[in-house]
């Protein structure tokens, strides 16, 4: 049985409290629908209460623009890596590696299918950086520059069966009906799933 996102947190917890001085680059990453985001957001919780200072990164606020999808006829595949701006967001990874000065950077708004420029600032003073995406270990141009930055990763995992509920109940949730969920489902998010899981590197723990 999976175990739910605030016990992952608490393991993913144990392991980067471990973790050298300094500022943390830690990478969340995992297939869609494997619940990145939710422990992600639990593990910056247990960090903030712990009393350090921590801050979450997503990677959606480098998708493209639906405007740019349309016109490359990608519109149908949104989330594939092809429709993120990938050498942007290593840039960004690079820059917080780099760190020395407060950061601004994209936030992807779900409720309107936008990412939205400058609407995060990461402080120069986080020392727990949480990083989650579906393509932060991925192999192969510009995804593979990636790996040098993180001080640690994370893979959360979760069968291709659970994903795929969990998916059709993310489109559910957005008012789609089943033959619509269904299509979504299976003609982009599990080929993107498990582009992912065959494609990424091995992370120091799996949950």
């Amino acid at each position: 049985m999976k175990l739910p996102p605030e016990t992952l947190a608490k393991q993913a917890l144990e392991h980067v409290l471990h973790l050298p001085d300094g500022r943390k680059l830690i990478a969340i990453a995992g297939p869609p629908g494997s619940g990145k985001s939710t422990v992600a957001e639990a593990l910056h919780r247990l960090l903030i209460a712990a009393g350090k200072a921590s801050a979450v990164v997503p990677m959606d606020g480098f998708h493209l623009d639906n405007a740019i999808l349309d016109a490359r006829g990608l519109r149908a595949r949104k989330g594939a890596p092809e429709t993120f701006d990938g050498a942007g967001f290593c840039n960004l990874a690079k820059r917080i590696a780099h760190g020395g000065a407060d950061i601004v950077y994209p936030v992807f708004d779900r409720s309107r299918d936008i990412a939205i420029a400058g609407a995060a600032v990461l402080s120069k003073d986080v020392e727990y950086v949480l990083f989650e995406g579906n393509y932060l270990m991925l192999e192969g141009d510009p995804w593979n520059q990636l790996a040098q930055f993180w001080t640690s990763s994370i893979w959360i995992d979760a069968p291709i069966a659970e994903l795929e509920r969990r998916l059709m109940q993310r489109w559910f949730d957005e008012g789609f009906s089943e033959a619509e969920a269904r299509f979504k489902v299976g003609e982009n998010d599990l080929l993107n799933a498990k582009y992912v899981q065959s494609n990424s590197r091995a992370c120091d723990l799996v949950l």
